[in-house]
């Protein structure tokens, strides 16, 4: 019951991440500071959905980066935990364990030790683009 519990857990703290997405940042120009914070999140929200039906994808964020860590240690720990296991005349239990060790020690590496994530090229510069036609500057994405 631990072991479904923890597993659980970690299942959603890998979503946790999905949630925030990278923006835009725009340099406060004339047509940046008339338009209002409102309409400028509108213009953002347009130009990213334009870029999506166009489609660009946003890209596979910090979600994708944990989701393949925990894969990774998952595997890495059934297979460390297998061998020791077969040491001691338990293999299946050793892999059972080192699958789990591993996966919680891959979710922590992927949540708090990996890179900042960016979005797909196609997808920045066509919302960039967009957001410029509009009489935005694009000065970077954060």
């Amino acid at each position: 019951m631990r072991l479904v519990t923890m597993l659980n857990m970690g299942l959603m703290l890998l979503w946790l991440p999905a949630c925030s997405s990278m923006q835009p940042v725009l340099y406060p120009n004339a047509h940046f500071l008339s338009a209002g914070e409102e309409v400028v999140q509108q213009d953002i929200e347009a130009c990213k959905q334009l870029a999506e039906t166009a489609g660009a994808k946003e890209g596979y964020g910090k979600s994708g980066d944990v989701a393949s860590s925990t894969a990774m240690g998952a595997g890495v720990g059934a297979a460390s935990g297998a061998a020791g296991g077969a040491v001691t005349g338990a293999a299946g239990t050793g892999s059972m364990v080192g699958a789990v060790s591993g996966a919680v020690w891959g979710l922590l590496r992927g949540l708090f030790y990996s890179r900042p994530s960016q979005p797909d090229q196609a997808y920045a510069n066509f919302v960039s683009r967009c957001l410029q036609e509009k009489g935005y500057e694009v000065t970077g994405w954060q």
